[in-house]
């Protein structure tokens, strides 16, 4: 009888155990599927994680925000409400601390500090991961379009829904980033 109960709790651990990874999986499909993308305006660079591989580090305009609230403490979370300005880019068009109704595009945000009117956020999309043998050269290739005058912004493509953001590629002299390195090499 105790082996019953035993097999049966093991069964239900396993199951809960599979459930979550199943359940972001899930959740992060569902977001690039069904969420609206928006495009971010980014400069990449190329750090390392030994546990986790190359990336690219992804830094954004978007991240100092003007306000009237002066009451913010840091590392607080808040709601950033998403529009898109003119130019086609990710505009964050407010700030709350109360999570939006549904169907307001939104993402959740760390605040850093608060400083003269402005507010200094921390996006949760930071990192755009490649293949080993890209991420260099990618930060290699970027630096050098960079400094070259008249370039097309590089931006990040950022599937967003019901707070659920993925960052789904980095956007350099308007192709992919795999690609730009690519076309690099050849020449």
């Amino acid at each position: 009888m105790k082996t019953k109960y035993v097999f049966i709790a093991f069964a239900v651990t396993a199951l809960l155990q599979a459930f979550a990874p199943l359940k972001m999986v899930y959740d992060n499909e569902m977001t690039v599927s069904h969420g609206t993308v928006y495009k971010f305006k980014t400069e990449p660079i190329d750090p390392s994680d030994p546990f986790r591989g190359k990336y690219v580090s992804l830094n954004f305009e978007e991240n100092i925000l003007r306000v009237k609230d002066t009451v913010w403490q840091s590392n607080e979370q808040v709601y950033a409400l998403l529009s898109i300005n003119a130019a086609g880019f990710a505009k964050i068009t407010a700030i709350t601390k109360t999570r939006p109704q549904t169907g307001n595009d939104y993402i959740v945000v760390k605040t850093n500090y608060y400083f003269d009117g402005s507010l200094h956020i921390n996006l949760p999309f930071d990192r755009f991961y490649m293949e080993e043998g890209k991420a260099q050269e990618a930060e290699d290739s970027y630096r050098d379009y960079s400094r070259q005058e008249n370039t097309k912004p590089a931006y990040a493509l950022v599937a967003v829904k019901e707070g659920n953001v993925v960052v789904t590629d980095v956007i350099v002299d308007g192709q992919p980033i795999r690609n730009y390195v690519l076309r690099k090499r050849e020449e």
